[in-house]
């Protein structure tokens, strides 16, 4: 496995230097060297540039902002390891916009640096998170404020941010505390778009919102409305949420052994589910294609968000679907990258590092743990090869060197896998 990674890594990085190569000149006799100018369509579906979930956020509770210098700490990690492309979630807080200026600021140091930005704005319904009674068909008065710090920032960093999402999974049914209907996100699409056009944007911003695969029309009837219908046509791609690993509780039918793999070892069990949960992947991104083009619409559809935890208790941890581990997520991050960097889709895989304050009530809880790193910058096993390559060498988080998950043991590591039940 690790040499299958390590290769499909150092290809990565190896067109990422080849195209920064191409798209340097040089302006003046000082060998001052301007950046290409690249847009969405250039970054998006492009190998060189690895895209990924990040927030750098090391505490319990979002309160404590990381700081400009703990974010620009980050952004040199993530772009050691190929990483391009970064999504955001919303501009509420200080994150994006401090996250924005760590980039800038890098930038003035290395005018060859690349970093982008899709950059989120979120959108609620009315009385989210209040504790009265969500009412899903009127949306939040925050919304409007919402939208605007994000054109504002856009505005302000052009050359930074390339994309902007309106919502994170606000129309998905499930998300009961704030989803909001398709009309929604339309009306700020549209909104955006209009922008672009009387130049009160930068004309190539791409507008989308990033959502389950389900709320683009993959998932159920229910879905299927000409709101939506009209939202395909309005953004300038699709972003599409995808998690085989939540679905291994519920929706557990790929993901259990089936008998002819019984005697298999653990292993191997291991690896022919993960090769499952790469096809049921694909499934959900073929559904939404299928639903945009029936329509008679042919745009790019990418990942906007997929991951594995590595730690978990309940629902998918040893009691039960069992899919919690580092092991599986390295196998998973290899399998969707070699997938991804093949077909041309962009690929936001979830996340950078550790949350700590997403279950802040349990630290074994799940979605504390998507992170290719932990919270004090321990490199997980997917990235266990990048560390042997020198890669992260003087490279710090907080302070602490990146240095492997587990101390590097692997038989120690290979411990704590277990197999998926059986049907």
């Amino acid at each position: 496995m690790n040499s299958t990674l390590i290769k499909s890594i150092c290809i990565g990085m190896a067109l990422t230097a080849a195209f920064s190569c191409s798209s340097k000149k040089r302006e003046d006799s000082d060998n001052t060297i301007k950046q290409k100018e690249v847009t969405a369509k250039d970054i998006l579906g492009n190998p060189a540039y690895q895209a990924i979930s990040y927030e750098g956020y090391r505490a319990k509770s979002r309160e404590i902002q990381p700081t400009v210098a703990q974010l620009k700490e980050d952004v040199k990690i993530l772009h050691a390891m190929g990483i391009r492309l970064l999504r955001t979630y919303n501009v509420q807080f200080a994150h994006a916009s401090n996250l924005l200026k760590a980039i800038s600021e890098i930038k003035a140091e290395d005018p060859s640096f690349e970093m982008y930005l899709m950059l989120g704005a979120w959108i609620d319904c009315k009385n989210a998170w209040t504790g009265l009674e969500p009412d899903h068909d009127v949306e939040s008065e925050q919304n409007e404020e919402e939208i605007n710090r994000a054109v504002a920032l856009a505005n302000q960093y052009p050359d930074i941010v390339k994309v902007l999402a309106v919502g994170n999974e606000a129309m998905v049914k499930w998300a009961t505390s704030y989803y909001v209907q398709p009309s929604v996100i339309l009306k700020w699409v549209n909104y955006l778009q209009s922008l672009k056009a009387e130049g009160k944007l930068p004309k190539d911003l791409w507008i989308t919102s990033s959502d389950d695969f389900s709320s683009w029309g993959g998932g159920g009837h229910e879905y299927h409305t000409e709101d939506l219908n009209e939202l395909i046509r309005s953004v300038d791609f699709i972003s599409m949420h995808t998690y085989p690993y939540h679905n291994s509780h519920y929706n557990p039918e790929f993901w259990r052994v089936p008998v002819e793999e019984s005697k298999w070892s653990e292993i191997e069990k291991v690896d022919a589910a993960m090769m499952r949960a790469l096809e049921f992947a694909k499934s959900q991104y073929d559904s939404v294609t299928n639903y945009m083009k029936s329509l008679g619409v042919n745009k790019p559809v990418h990942i906007g968000e997929t991951g594995w935890a590595t730690i978990s208790d309940g629902l998918y941890g040893p009691d039960g679907s069992r899919a919690t581990d580092e092991y599986k997520q390295a196998l998973y991050y290899r399998l969707m990258r070699e997938w991804t960097n093949k077909a041309g889709i962009s690929c936001f895989f979830f996340e950078g590092f550790n949350e700590p304050w997403k279950d802040a009530g349990n630290p074994i809880g799940s979605e504390n743990h998507f992170g290719l790193f932990t919270e004090i910058g321990e490199a997980k096993y997917a990235i266990w090869d990048l560390v042997d390559q020198g890669v992260f060498e003087s490279l710090t988080r907080d302070g602490n060197p990146i240095r492997k998950s587990f101390g590097g043991d692997s038989e120690k590591l290979l411990q704590t896998v277990m197999a998926p039940p059986f049907k």
